[in-house]
């Protein structure tokens, strides 16, 4: 395992992150949960990435339980505060102070941690102001219940407000989660030169596009029994954009590219995301331990100019790029 700095900060995370979307206290069993964690932990990964909306906060009671015992220091824990949960109240959602304050609280408990390494905005409020909600993540900070602060999601402009507010208020924003893939580049036009500006990270998820970058969905087939094409709860519709033949037919081209370069399309994926300096970590989930190793392996690859501009020949026509396209809400979302 390799580690990168976060943002302009002194905090290193292992270039590859394990995070529990979709999986833990879902779709998976505890103990299989338990087995990946401990998998993670053997190949070397030491930050751990969930939010209290996976799983309805099940995700993260399932995370701490697995890494009860380890030892503190040597993990990089982050979760995220925006989506209702519980019941689903008024005031159950966004980025209020209240929702804030009484949030990190409940992610601690179940987390069973004093603090966390990152706190982040699950995405932005358009509902509360910009200054509410820094200054309660400033607060959050200063009472030692987390180390840093980061967003997911967020445009270039609120970027760049959010960095002023939390520089005015002598706190850190350092990083961004934005989804990020050969198929999906929506953040390199205004996010990542903003980013590199302001010194923050990204932290991507969905580096194999919903494991469409794998290979394993093939043109003019039906999706493999059990994989996520055919999740009805959810996994289907966000792989739907890609399961088209001309993307699917493109990406199998990627697969004498990834034998080259002695890799699993998967783990080419997840090199690729890589190779920009502005990304600090790839988020990898996994429902069994041996993905977990599997995909581990792309730490540390470093892909040439010529297999860069291959992959490009074979799906850079078909990646979405427009930055209008980030995740950035434009009115608060339940």
């Amino acid at each position: 395992m390799e580690f990168r700095y976060l943002g302009n900060s002194g905090l290193k995370i292992s270039e590859i992150t394990y995070g529990n979307w979709l999986t833990h206290g879902s779709q998976v069993e505890n103990d299989t949960a338990t087995q990946c964690v401990r998998a993670a932990l053997d190949a070397g990964i030491t930050t751990f990435d969930t939010a209290d909306v996976y799983a309805n906060t099940a995700a993260e009671e399932v995370l701490g339980a697995a890494l009860k015992g380890e030892r503190r220091q040597s993990l990089e824990i982050f979760t995220k505060v925006y989506f209702p949960t519980g019941p689903k109240g008024h005031n159950d959602t966004g980025l209020s102070r209240k929702h804030i304050m009484e949030s990190i609280d409940g992610s601690l408990r179940r987390l069973q941690t004093d603090y966390v390494d990152l706190y982040q905005a699950h995405r932005y409020d358009v509902e509360t102001p910009l200054e509410e909600t820094m200054q309660a993540f400033a607060d959050v900070v200063r009472a030692g219940k987390a180390l840093y602060i980061g967003v997911s999601e967020w445009d270039a402009e609120q970027l760049r407000a959010g960095h002023a507010l939390a520089k005015e208020l002598g706190i850190q924003l350092i990083s961004n989660q934005p989804q990020y893939s050969m198929l999906w580049r929506v953040i390199e036009g205004e996010v990542v030169p903003a980013s590199e500006e302001l010194g923050i990270s990204q932290i991507v998820w969905s580096p194999m596009a919903q494991g469409v970058l794998s290979g394993k969905y093939l043109p003019g087939a039906e999706p493999p029994a059990g994989s996520r094409a055919t999740d009805e709860k959810g996994g289907a519709q966000m792989i739907e954009r890609w399961m088209s033949d001309d993307v699917l037919e493109g990406v199998q081209q990627l697969a004498p590219l990834a034998e080259e370069a002695g890799l699993t399309m998967a783990q080419l994926a997840i090199a690729w995301v890589l190779q920009n300096p502005n990304v600090a970590s790839a988020i990898i989930g996994a429902s069994r331990p041996e993905q977990v190793v599997a995909n581990v392996a792309a730490a540390g690859v470093r892909l040439d100019e010529a297999v860069m501009g291959k992959i490009d020949d074979v799906v850079g026509g078909l990646a979405e790029r427009d930055p209008a396209k980030t995740r950035a809400p434009k009115e608060r979302l339940a």
